[in-house]
C-alpha cells in the first residue's frame, strides 16, 4: 500500500488529503500537525474549518484510509510521498520584510524529513512558495540525506475557499513540476498516477519545477489584478453615473476577457492574493525588475484604496462623523461559504470605523467572537503564523465592539449597516423590519452589491452600492480620497 503523509492540517492540507483518500481507497493518507487542538477537531464531528461538502468527504474515509495525527515523525518516516503544506507567512522583519515569504516552517519541515527518513521519499511542495524554494529544500535534504534519495516536486493548490471540494473533485488543472532527470520524471509519474484516479489525463499538466512554482504566484496575481481592475472602474462609475455591473457584463461578454472575477466589491481578501503578490514583487526586485515589481504593487494599492474609499464614504455620508454611532457589520469572512477571515476587507473597514470612534455590532454566522476580536487586535501578517506562535488572546473587552449571533440584533438601533460578506442570508433579510428598528436616517453601505438598492430606497433607506449611480444624498457628500 502506498502511504502518503501531509505535514499541515490547514485549509489546503486537510481538504486535499481528504479528497485523495476518498478517490484512492488503496492509498493510506495521514495528515499530521503539531497543533493538538486542530488534529482533535479533525477527528471530531466539528471540523476546524467550514467548507461546503467537507464533512461528508472526511466522514466517508476517516478511520478507513484517512487519519489525522500529532505523531509527525512516525508518519513522515513511514510515508512514500510527503506533502508539505505549512505556513509561508510574509516576513515581518529582516531582509525582505513586508514582502518576502518567511520559509522558517518550510525549512524546519525539510530538516525533520531528512532526520527521520529511513527510505527514499518524494517530497511535494503544496504550500505557496517563492520560485526556487524547491532548490533550497533540495539542498537541505541532499546535505542531510544519509544515503536516502529525495525527489522534490511542486504541486501548487488552485482550490478556492467556499468551493474547495468541488474544485478538488473537478479541477481545471493539476500542476506537477519536477526535475528533468530520470528520477524527477519518475517522481512526477508517481504523483500523476495518484491524481489520475479521478482527474482526466489532459488536465494533469507536467512542467519543470520553476514553472510550477511561478505559475501559482502568477495565477493569484492575475486573479487579484482583475478584482483591482474592476474596483478601479467602480470608482470611475460612481464619479460619472455609470453602473459597474452593466460595465462588467458588457466587457465580460467579450470571449477574450470572460465574465469571472469582475464583481466590484469592498476589496479582495483571503490568505493568498496579497501575500503572493508581495512575494512576486520581492522576486522581481531581487531580479532587477523594478518596473515589473511596481506594476504588481499597484494591484495591492488599488485594493487598499477601495477599502479606504468605502470607510470614507460611510463617514462622509453620516454627517462626517460616526463617533458614538452604532454601525452594524454584516459579514466578517473574506467571502461567503467560508469561515476564513485572513486578510478579509472587514478588518480594515472595521479598524477605519473604530478609528473614527464608531460602535460596531458585528455578525457573521461562520466566524467566532474570539476570531473577530483577535483579528481586530492582531498586527499585520501575524495571522499567517501557526496558532501557538500568534500573540496571546486579545483583551476581552473592547467597549466599541460587540459580536452578536443574529443579524437583526446587530441591526437594532443602528445608524448604518455595512454589508462586507456576500452571505445569501443578507439578501433575504426583511428590510422593512430592519428599517423600522434603525435610527433615522437609516443608511445601508453595500460592500458586495447584494441588495436591491431601489427597493431599499422605496422603504426609506439611503443606500450606497459600490460602483452604482449615487443617491442624491451621497452626491452632496463626496468621499474624501
Amino acid at each position: 500500500m502506498v502511504k502518503i503523509c501531509c505535514i499541515g492540517a490547514g485549509y489546503v492540507g486537510g481538504p486535499t488529503m481528504a479528497v485523495i483518500a476518498l478517490k484512492c481507497p488503496e492509498i493510506e493518507v495521514v495528515v499530521v500537525d503539531i497543533a493538538a487542538p486542530r488534529i482533535n477537531a479533525w477527528n471530531s464531528d466539528q471540523l476546524p474549518i467550514y467548507e461546503p461538502g467537507l464533512d461528508d468527504v472526511v466522514k466517508q474515509s476517516r478511520g478507513r484510509n484517512l487519519f489525522f495525527s500529532t505523531d509527525v515523525e512516525k508518519h513522515v518516516a513511514e510515508a512514500d510521498i510527503v506533502f508539505v503544506s505549512v505556513n509561508t507567512p510574509t516576513k515581518t522583519q529582516g531582509l525582505g520584510a513586508g514582502k518576502a515569504a518567511d520559509l522558517t516552517y518550510w525549512e524546519s519541515a525539510a530538516r525533520m524529513i531528512a532526520d527521520v527518513s529511513k527510505s527514499d521519499k518524494i517530497v511535494v511542495e503544496k504550500s505557496t512558495v517563492p520560485v526556487k524554494t524547491a532548490e533550497a529544500i533540495e539542498r537541505i535534504l541532499t546535505h542531510n540525506r544519509k544515503g536516502i534519495n529525495f525527489d522534490i516536486l511542486s504541486n501548487p493548490e488552485f482550490l478556492a475557499e467556499g468551493t474547495a471540494i468541488a474544485d478538488l473533485f473537478n479541477p481545471d488543472r493539476v500542476l506537477i513540476g519536477g526535475r528533468e532527470t530520470p528520477g524527477g520524471q519518475k517522481a512526477i509519474k508517481t504523483l500523476k498516477d495518484v491524481y489520475a484516479h479521478w482527474v482526466p489525463d489532459e488536465r494533469i499538466l507536467c512542467t519543470n519545477l520553476w514553472s510550477a512554482e511561478l505559475s501559482k504566484l502568477a495565477a493569484n496575481a492575475f486573479l487579484a489584478q482583475r478584482i483591482s481592475s474592476v474596483n478601479a472602474m467602480s470608482a470611475l462609475c460612481e464619479a460619472t453615473g455609470a453602473d459597474v455591473s452593466q460595465v462588467s457584463h458588457a466587457i465580460g461578454t467579450d470571449s477574450r476577457i470572460g465574465p469571472k472575477f469582475l464583481n466590484a466589491s469592498v476589496g479582495f481578501g483571503g490568505s493568498c492574493f496579497q501575500k503572493d503578490i508581495l512575494n512576486l514583487v520581492y522576486i522581481c526586485e531581487c531580479n532587477g525588475l523594478p518596473e515589473v515589481a511596481n506594476y504588481w504593487k499597484q494591484v495591492i494599492k488599488v485594493n487598499d484604496y477601495q477599502k479606504n474609499r468605502f470607510v470614507n464614504r460611510v463617514v462622509s455620508s453620516m454627517f462626517n462623523t460616526v463617533s458614538g454611532k452604532k454601525i452594524a457589520i454584516l459579514g466578517f469572512a473574506f467571502k461567503k461559504d467560508t469561515g476564513d477571515t485572513r486578510e478579509t476587507p472587514a478588518i480594515d473597514v472595521c479598524k477605519g470605523l473604530l478609528g473614527d470612534k464608531a460602535n460596531l455590532s458585528i455578525y457573521d454566522s461562520q466566524v467566532t467572537e474570539e476570531q473577530i476580536l483577535k483579528d481586530l487586535t492582531m498586527r499585520k501578517f501575524d495571522w499567517d503564523h501557526p496558532a501557538h506562535l500568534q500573540p496571546s488572546s486579545p483583551p476581552t473587552s473592547n467597549k466599541q465592539v460587540s459580536v452578536v449571533s443574529d443579524a437583526y440584533e446587530a441591526i437594532k438601533d443602528a445608524h448604518g449597516i455595512c454589508i462586507l460578506t456576500e452571505w445569501d442570508e443578507f439578501r433575504k433579510l426583511d428590510y422593512q423590519k430592519v428599517y423600522e428598528n434603525m435610527q433615522k436616517p437609516a443608511f445601508v453601505f453595500d460592500g458586495r452589491n447584494v441588495v436591491d438598492a431601489n427597493k431599499l430606497r422605496e422603504i426609506g433607506f439611503i443606500v450606497y452600492s459600490i460602483g452604482k449611480p449615487l443617491d442624491s444624498w451621497l452626491k452632496d457628500m463626496p468621499a474624501v480620497a
